[in-house]
């Protein structure tokens, strides 16, 4: 017997190990599971509650999609309610463009540079420093943004509205730059190395290596970086709710204070009636995000597969 159990050991500890694993990956089914059912289940409760915008005439008598741009004004509180949403989408559409503007040179730019040109000492420096504002909750950025970005920008500007468009721009853009860089980094940094060995060998300085060789090698994947970003602006809520002014107003300057889809949301939600027609236009707006953020990041996915059959390709 005792020369019998230096295997009964083994084969007890292959199968202890079997069931870990079993166990194991039992677990991760069952969290991936849980995510995907879950994220199903929001989906599907927002398109329910946004329903009757679509499919009950009592709600469209008063809230109904062609009503949503046959005013230009958003006035869900009165005697005659009026649910115009384009002063809503011009309002998103000037904060977005002016974070994209601002961060993206910036971000394109750092993952240029730390790929390409900084020491691996340099990079493990740079790095963590523009992911840390990745960790930075978005309220405490629109309250930098509230009390101290929006008065150094009226000085500078000389603008008479202080909280505008360009000022929830620049701290979206704030928060949206880690997004960007940390994403085009990794797509720049997988550009196989004979392209820079070849461009460099062909007498290209550095510079025109990383700009005309690396960068277009990896268009795809920095592409994907700044819709990722843009996704992330479009969906931002407490740094355009704090900084934007929430002025629900069509104007093309971008020193005028706007209003967002996700502000809205925001700033209503919380008191309006369940079931009430602006409660489901809510909603029906929290839908309309979810459309425009998912086909952004579905773009964002195709980019970023072209970049892998392009590298695969190499």
């Amino acid at each position: 017997m005792a020369l019998l159990r230096p295997g009964i050991d083994a084969t007890r500890h292959r199968r202890m190990q079997l069931w870990r694993e079993r166990f194991i990956e039992f677990a991760l089914r069952s969290s991936a599971l849980f995510a995907v059912v879950g994220l199903l289940l929001i989906i599907v409760f927002v398109f329910r509650e946004a329903a009757p915008v679509l499919f009950d005439r009592e709600t469209q008598r008063e809230a109904s999609v062609p009503g949503f741009f046959a005013t230009p004004l958003w006035q869900p509180v009165g005697d005659v309610p009026k649910y115009g949403i384009v002063p809503l989408l011009v309002g998103t559409f000037k904060v977005v463009v002016v974070a994209m503007v601002f961060a993206t040179p910036l971000a394109v730019l750092a993952a240029l540079f730390s790929s390409e040109f900084a020491s691996p000492r340099v990079r493990e420096a740079i790095k963590p420093v523009i992911e840390i504002l990745a960790g930075i909750p978005s309220v405490v950025m629109g309250f930098f943004a509230l009390m101290v970005l929006a008065s150094w920008l009226q000085q500078w500007t000389g603008s008479t509205i202080r909280l505008n468009a360009v000022n929830a721009g620049i701290a979206l853009g704030l928060g949206v730059i880690p997004t960007i860089y940390t994403v085009a980094e990794d797509a720049l940094r997988a550009v196989p190395r004979s392209y820079r060995e070849a461009s460099l060998g062909l007498g290209a300085t550095p510079w025109q290596t990383a700009w005309h060789v690396a960068l277009p090698a990896a268009s795809a994947g920095v592409g994907a970086a700044v819709l990722l970003g843009l996704a992330r602006a479009v969906g931002e809520t407490m740094i355009v709710l704090m900084a934007s002014g929430n002025a629900a107003i069509i104007s093309g300057d971008p020193f005028d204070s706007v209003r967002t889809l996700s502000a809205s949301i925001a700033a209503e939600l919380a008191e309006v009636v369940v079931g009430s027609p602006h409660y489901s236009v809510l909603f029906f707006l929290g839908a309309l995000l979810f459309t425009i953020t998912f086909i952004i990041n579905v773009a964002a996915g195709v980019f970023v597969e072209r970049l892998r059959k392009r590298l695969a390709g190499a």
